[in-house]
């Protein structure tokens, strides 16, 4: 078991940490601090510039209400 002594900026450095590691920090009644690494989601599914453009072109999007019903909703009487 290792001792950490926060500084005058209340930082404390953690032995298996890297920079840019993001960290969940959680105070319980006791006092204790537990901290809980979180891992950033791998990024999946990507799509091509071209890929994209073709969808947008194959399913343009639409408004769902027409502008008068829109002006409806929005205006005081």
């Amino acid at each position: 078991m290792s001792i950490a002594i926060a500084d005058q900026k209340k930082r404390v450095v953690l032995p298996g940490a890297n920079p840019g590691d993001v960290f969940d920090v959680q105070r319980g009644e006791d006092g204790r601090y537990v901290l809980v690494k979180l891992i950033h989601p791998s990024v999946t599914g990507t799509h091509t510039t071209e890929e994209v453009k073709a969808a947008l072109e194959s399913a343009p999007l639409t408004a769902r209400m027409s502008w008068d019903a829109l002006k409806r909703l929005t205006r005081e009487p």
